[in-house]
């Protein structure tokens, strides 16, 4: 995939996601989760603070944002801190094609709340990228609430893995790692 058509990818995840994905965390787990799902290779991923994420994706939008593809509109969450909302368009034409299988996984995702898809996502990440399994000798869950202990707790992890097991269910190119 060419780089100057990475915009369009960017923009074709929001669409897929029903037209509105709300958080730019959540845009980066479901681009991440719907590349370990098969769908597409599109955006390198590393580890951050959050969990997977593309500073590729994160350019992308903001050219696709730029460029009119979708729509962002920055508010102030009540804690202080920004988030951004996505929408597309439903009158914009993208080269990206659509696909029913990645509209479904990444409606699916988009749907998980933004604490468990961090977790879930990290979770893979560990797994996929780093090697960290339940043969091995650290649980990719347990690794994940060491990583995250502010946000493991309250029922979160046990809801991460319950939403990733219910991802692993739809029907992908590539089955997502076993890690529940």
């Amino acid at each position: 995939m060419a780089e100057y058509d990475l915009h369009e990818r960017a923009a074709a995840i929001v669409r897929d996601a029903g037209g509105k994905l709300v958080g730019r965390t959540r845009l980066q787990k479901v681009a991440y989760l719907s590349q370990l799902a098969g769908f597409t290779d599109d955006f390198s991923f590393e580890y951050r603070r959050y969990g997977p994420y593309s500073e590729e994706l994160a350019e992308a939008m903001e050219i696709a944002a730029g460029l009119n593809l979708v729509r962002e509109e920055e508010r102030e969450a009540d804690w202080g801190g920004w988030y951004s909302i996505y929408r597309f368009d439903p009158a914009t034409v993208l080269d990206a094609p659509a696909d029913a299988g990645r509209a479904h996984f990444v409606a699916a995702a988009a749907m998980i709340g933004a604490i468990e898809l961090e977790l879930a996502a990290t979770a893979a990440f560990l797994y996929a990228e780093e090697g960290i399994s339940r043969d091995g000798e650290v649980d990719t869950w347990k690794e994940t609430a060491r990583l995250k202990p502010d946000k493991a707790g309250d029922g979160r992890l046990k809801r991460a893995k319950a939403a990733y097991k219910k991802l692993g269910k739809i029907d992908t190119p590539k089955p997502l790692p076993p890690i529940v």
